[in-house]
């Protein structure tokens, strides 16, 4: 019987550790390496997280060497990330849980300075990330990688 009583706390913080890690790989929330859509590279790690009850992110590693130090030359003149540093920037803005998608966002493509409407879902471990004009149809959808 003493036994028994030692292992019920060892069990139950097995199961708890169980349920947060579970529930992690559920979540957008982390850390994910961008992939590029045409090339199938990957370019950067953006990290989600939540702010106010929605999802932002922003870029905490780029891959390349040699755009390091890029700045967002091509960003609109009113956009406060205008020549700033893309890495440690905010990209992603304003996404709201919709069910199973985060939507209702922002997406910034830091290369061109072009901003999207964003959708968001996870599909089979990995984050779908579309970014659109107008309707959702016209767009590109980009697929990121969980590293942590």
């Amino acid at each position: 019987m003493k036994k028994l009583l030692k292992a019920i706390p060892l069990c139950l913080l097995f199961f708890s550790f169980t349920i947060v890690a579970s529930y992690g790989q559920n979540s957008i929330f982390g850390k994910w390496k961008t992939i590029d859509d045409e090339s199938g590279e990957a370019k950067s790690v953006v990290e989600i997280y939540e702010k106010n009850g929605k999802a932002y992110g922003k870029i905490i590693k780029i891959f390349n060497e040699k755009k390091q130090d890029a700045i967002c030359d091509e960003c609109d003149d009113d956009d406060p990330r205008k020549n700033q540093k893309i890495l440690g920037m905010e990209i992603i803005k304003d996404m709201e849980k919709d069910g199973k998608e985060w939507t209702d966002g922002k997406i910034l493509d830091p290369n061109s300075g072009s901003e999207y409407k964003s959708t968001m879902w996870l599909e089979n471990g990995k984050l779908h990330v579309r970014g659109y004009v107008g309707f959702s149809f016209i767009g590109r959808t980009q697929v990121w990688e969980r590293i942590e």
